[in-house]
């Protein structure tokens, strides 16, 4: 499929329409080049560990801003995934806060419209630590060192495996926002319809993919029709600029069919 040919859904939508920088095969700038006049919002995926790295530097920041100002474009920073940010050793939570504030550094001449942060659990599943206290109040000492260089409503936590009540009085009481993940909902059995009744009015940016045989990340072909047309409906019902919807895939063919799909949607 060639993605050029397909019809730009730009200012399409009483939301910022998204996708990720990784949908060709090359580095941060092409992928915006690509993707610039056709959605509202890219989220830039970077990762910073001791074996490598993909911050942009100075003058790959520079261009980015340029081609935001130039397409009304705006940008949303996964933080990195290797972080521990309620690790019962401290100097790994510390090492985790440094990780997510270089990346804060390297990024801000772009003001980034959310950045999103996983909260990960010791292990998966539905209880994510068997110490939940001291779990719970490591993730308040990294988050209070994050809003030092933060503002609160610009920090996403998003959905995993876990049920999010367990978290939810962090997000609450820093004035955090959240990043719903429609791909991890259905991919964990949690009810969309339930997690959007309970934190629509806290929710800034949104993840939508599918999920196949177990696997999430996929086109939106797989997401029910009944449960995005739910999703799209909710979100006319309380029109607001400043919330994205990112289609958080990472192939060209599959940007394609998540594009059609939203296009039924388009204003």
């Amino acid at each position: 499929m060639n993605f050029k040919g397909t019809l730009s859904l730009k200012n399409r939508f009483p939301f910022r329409l998204g996708t990720t920088s990784y949908i060709i095969p090359a580095d941060l700038i092409p992928n915006v080049r690509f993707l610039a006049d056709k959605v509202d919002d890219i989220e830039l995926v970077l990762y910073e560990s001791d074996e490598m790295t993909n911050l942009p530097d100075a003058t790959t920041v520079k261009k980015l801003k340029e081609m935001a100002d130039r397409f009304d474009l705006t940008y949303t920073v996964h933080l990195p995934l290797d972080t521990w940010m309620g690790h019962e050793e401290v100097s790994v939570r510390e090492r985790s806060v440094e990780k997510c504030l270089r990346v804060i550094e390297r990024t801000a001449m772009l003001a980034p419209f959310a950045y999103i942060i996983h909260f990960h659990g010791d292990h998966l599943g539905k209880n994510p630590s068997p110490d939940l206290p001291r779990w719970l109040e490591g993730h308040r000492h990294s988050v209070e060192r994050l809003l030092q260089f933060v503002d609160p409503q610009n920090m996403c936590v998003e959905i995993l495996d876990y049920p999010y009540d367990l978290i939810e009085d962090i997000v609450t009481d820093y004035r955090l926002s959240v990043c719903l993940d429609l791909g991890h909902l259905l991919l964990y059995g949690h009810s969309p319809e339930e997690y959007l009744d309970r934190y629509l009015s806290h929710i800034r940016v949104i993840h939508i993919h599918g999920v196949e045989d177990g696997h999430d990340h996929r086109s939106l072909t797989s997401v029910p029709a009944h449960i995005l047309t739910t999703l799209v409906n909710r979100l006319n019902e309380t029109p607001n600029n400043s919330r994205v919807v990112t289609m958080e895939i990472f192939d060209e063919e599959m940007l394609n069919q998540s594009m059609d799909v939203m296009s039924r949607f388009a204003r």
